[in-house]
């Protein structure tokens, strides 16, 4: 199990090093295309819409079939739309490549969390959880200063003439597809039953998880909430920045920064808090401070040195919430359906990035504060369903000892 693990978080380094290269550049391409700031959310919704349809899909075909192979075609579909995006130069197009860029995403997206869920011993969930998110959010962050050091190296600029955006999703493509055939050689499953059964959709899932109630599916619309302010947070930093007149390198080096903030908070922080076994009550605390702390950084006017000191005690708590949030999911699961209830978990999550990204378009054209305090708002709401999902346990629980 521990090589399993090791080997898995080999292949999350390379997911979030490759698939964040081209984030840095993404501003500027908007921008120098001249396409309306609100496309810049249009264009992530569309890649979350392709998650939201394609993650339920993947994770029960991941419960029946092998996953290498699934992230594989999965990986493919993705690096065509990154490539199509890249160099379109359309926004209508552009549309549509992000779309196949989340439909070919999801697959790696579901099916990695759900093996990790898989793999691990229910003592030591939460713990690989949450170092699969940190080595995730780490590389991820060092793919943004990848992507920004490529735009701006001499070196580089010269050799592959990375100053030219389109050419930074070209490099990315090429290497998410032998990353593709990496993962469909490398990633060793033991063999698994086939059974024949009734198709499984979205609804039929929901239905047939175990202990499913009414709690749940709040829980779940809590986890939406979450989606759409940390979505808009991640996504509207990086326009931000630019707008402000950093480069792309500098926010590269801000993200690379928050990159291993999470891996500290992962290996230092989550084993400690574990020990609470208290999960909602975490979540709870977790959402009225991200709420607050977003609400104080965007107000000030010493930007930079906020989002690196206040800021980063969002990412610390940030990087707890992820692997309490999906314990708790799993938890639903029965045997044999980590990768269906995984790919519900995303569906919920990604309607939260559509929504979250559409909106936020718009809300950062009348004034880009709004698209902050409405990222807080939707934590403090969170907060309150989290809330009654507690309670809603706790009189449960307290009806059943009286029986």
């Amino acid at each position: 199990m521990k090589k399993k693990f090791v080997m898995l978080l080999v292949f999350t380094a390379l997911q979030g090093l490759i698939h964040n290269i081209g984030h840095p550049v993404t501003p500027s391409l908007v921008m120098g295309l001249e396409i309306p700031d609100y496309m810049f959310g249009v264009f992530f919704a569309t890649m979350s819409l392709g998650l939201m349809i394609a993650s339920p899909i993947f994770g029960a075909w991941g419960d029946k079939h092998k996953k290498n192979r699934l992230i594989f075609y999965g990986l493919l579909f993705y690096s065509i739309g990154q490539a199509g995006f890249g160099i379109s130069g359309n926004m209508y197009w552009m549309v549509f490549f992000r779309l196949v860029s989340g439909l070919g995403v999801s697959g790696i997206v579901t099916l990695f969390v759900s093996y990790v869920i898989e793999i691990s011993e229910k003592e030591n969930r939460a713990k690989n959880l949450a170092l699969f998110a940190a080595t995730l959010t780490l590389f991820a962050s060092i793919g943004y200063k990848l992507g920004g050091f490529l735009n701006n190296s001499p070196y580089f600029i010269n050799l592959l003439h990375t100053d030219v955006y389109a050419n930074i999703f070209i490099i990315q493509a090429v290497l998410n597809t032998v990353f593709a055939f990496f993962i469909l050689i490398a990633l060793k499953e033991d063999k698994k039953e086939v059974t024949l059964g009734r198709r499984v959709n979205l609804f039929n899932a929901l239905k047939n998880m175990k202990k499913l109630d009414f709690s749940f599916i709040l829980f779940l619309i809590a986890v939406m909430f979450i989606s759409m302010g940390a979505t808009n947070l991640s996504k509207y930093i990086d326009v931000y920045f630019i707008k402000l007149s950093y480069t792309s390198d500098q926010l590269g080096n801000f993200v690379m920064v928050t990159g291993f903030v999470s891996i500290f908070s992962s290996l230092i922080l989550v084993p400690i808090f574990v020990k609470i076994k208290k999960e909602l009550s975490v979540m709870i605390f977790i959402q009225i401070a991200s709420g607050l702390i977003v609400l104080f950084v965007f107000r000030q006017s010493r930007f930079l040195l906020f989002m690196y000191t206040v800021y980063n005690v969002y990412v610390l708590i940030r990087a707890i919430y992820v692997p309490f949030e999906q314990n708790f999911i799993s938890e639903y699961a029965e045997e044999g359906t980590m990768g269906t209830i995984m790919g519900i978990r995303q569906s919920f999550v990604s309607v939260g990035m559509i929504i979250g990204m559409v909106l936020g378009g718009f809300l950062y054209d009348l004034k880009p504060l709004l698209v902050f305090d409405a990222s807080a708002a939707m934590f403090f709401i969170a907060c309150v369903l989290f809330v009654v999902v507690y309670q809603r346990f706790k009189n449960k629980e307290q009806n059943e000892a009286a029986e």
